[in-house]
């Protein structure tokens, strides 16, 4: 009974406060009663919360819109950029261009090589000439010839390898710096077309007296001999199949030159064996198939179809040069063998 009492007593105090907050008593007339007051202050106060939570409603989603919506300059600020130093002003060696030898690059250290005179040198096929010359004189010195002779013989020679050199790599620059060869000072870039053109001319100058120094008929033989040389230079001529007739014909008047020499231009020797020319025209045949090995695949990139080429496509490379250096040796060894059995000339030389 006690509890029933605790829970009527509660249901009451209810339905008092329910009748005290909203109810409007008949007779009232529109007059609002007295306990209607906190009601409206609670309202109002309801009222201001709702509209501050839809204030921030409102916030969040324009910060929302804000953070997802593609940059415009218009409405938002532009990110800023990476703080970088500000470009210097050009100063007026960089106005004016870059030096000889820049190429945007840090400037490289000097090399006593990249001077002009050592790029001649290596321009000028150096191990060729020397082999060339120095193979000359021994073999004048073989056949008996003084010593005045065999000098005047090492420069003519050296001087025109030099040409025959300086020729090749001046026809052939486009070419060596299209296939990134290596050593080649023209085709790189370290030397001037114009430097070595000049240079040639002076050679040429140099070796025509030379040449007529050794004889009459010597000094004619060599410098056509010359003159094959730097004819079969020509692409055209030295891409066929009879690339290696400019060899052998050079060579072949190798022995003449020698049999004919003499000092001082005068009307001495005699004309050479002929064993020993027909040799000395195998030994160019040689000589060429050795020179050719170490352009076989820029060549063979070019679609040439010279005789070295087309061995080295049938027995490859390794092979090629393992025959060319014995069939040079044999050739070498069969011209020993017949200058000293035979002799270089037809008649001993005139002392």
């Amino acid at each position: 009974m006690a509890r029933e009492g605790r829970w009527g007593r509660g249901r009451a105090a209810r339905r008092e406060a329910v009748d005290t907050a909203g109810a409007v008593h008949p007779g009232d007339g529109d007059a609002p009663p007295a306990s209607s007051a906190p009601s409206a202050t609670a309202a109002a106060s309801a009222e201001r919360g709702w509209r501050a939570r839809e204030q921030r409603a409102a916030q969040r989603r324009a910060a929302r819109a804000t953070a997802t919506a593609p940059e415009d300059d218009t409405l938002t600020e532009p990110a800023p950029e990476p703080a970088t130093e500000p470009a210097p002003e050009p100063t007026a060696a960089e106005t004016a261009g870059p030096e000889p030898g820049e190429d945007g690059a840090e400037p490289s250290r000097f090399r006593l090589r990249d001077l002009t005179p050592f790029l001649l040198v290596r321009a000028a096929h150096p191990r060729q000439a020397l082999v060339t010359a120095v193979g000359m004189t021994v073999a004048a010195a073989l056949a008996g010839r003084p010593s005045r002779e065999l000098l005047l013989i090492l420069a003519t020679v050296l001087v025109g390898q030099v040409c025959l050199g300086w020729f090749n790599d001046l026809v052939d620059r486009k070419r060596d710096a299209r296939h990134r060869r290596t050593g080649k000072p023209l085709a790189d870039g370290r030397l001037d077309p114009g430097t070595v053109w000049f240079c040639l001319a002076l050679a040429i100058f140099l070796v025509v007296p030379l040449s007529v120094a050794n004889g009459m008929y010597a000094g004619p033989a060599y410098l056509a001999s010359l003159a094959i040389g730097l004819l079969g230079q020509w692409v055209w001529l030295r891409k066929g199949l009879l690339s290696w007739l400019p060899w052998a014909a050079a060579f072949a008047l190798y022995p003449a030159f020698l049999s004919y020499g003499g000092w001082g231009g005068q009307e001495k020797g005699a004309p050479p064996e002929l064993v020993i020319t027909g040799l000395a025209a195998l030994l160019g045949i040689g000589v060429h198939l050795l020179t050719a090995l170490w352009g076989l695949v820029p060549d063979n990139e070019d679609r040439w179809t010279y005789l070295p080429l087309r061995l080295g496509l049938r027995i490859g490379a390794s092979k090629l040069l393992w025959v060319a250096g014995t069939y040079t040796v044999l050739v070498l060894v069969a011209l020993a063998f017949a200058g000293t059995h035979v002799g270089l000339g037809q008649e001993p030389l005139q002392p």
